[in-house]
């Protein structure tokens, strides 16, 4: 917070204040459709809707961000990253990265 707080004053502002929050923690919820929309964009699968009231072991439909198919399979549970899983599309069968629900 105080790295922040100095880039912020060697930036010329010297009046902004920062604020840590940390309940209620964030959730891939609370990502909107704009980012949603870039993920997908980037080729990665947005995380489902609805991360907070899922069960522990709910089958998950993840869609291809490049095709939309929903006829997908995962290969890994980590992806490039630990919030990602890797999956495969049956339909265009091209792998991609999928936005795990936190």
């Amino acid at each position: 917070q105080l790295g922040v707080q100095a880039a912020l004053v060697e930036a010329g502002l010297p009046d902004a204040k920062v604020e840590s929050v940390l309940s209620p923690p964030w959730s891939s919820d609370d990502i909107t459709e704009e980012g949603r929309r870039k993920l997908k964009d980037f080729g990665i699968a947005p995380p489902a809707r609805g991360a907070r009231a899922r069960t522990l072991f709910a089958q998950e439909t993840v869609a291809c961000p490049k095709c939309g198919s929903t006829a997908t399979s995962r290969i890994s549970e980590f992806g490039s990253t630990a919030c990602k899983a890797l999956w495969r599309c049956e339909a265009c069968a091209e792998p991609f990265d999928y936005f795990k629900c936190l």
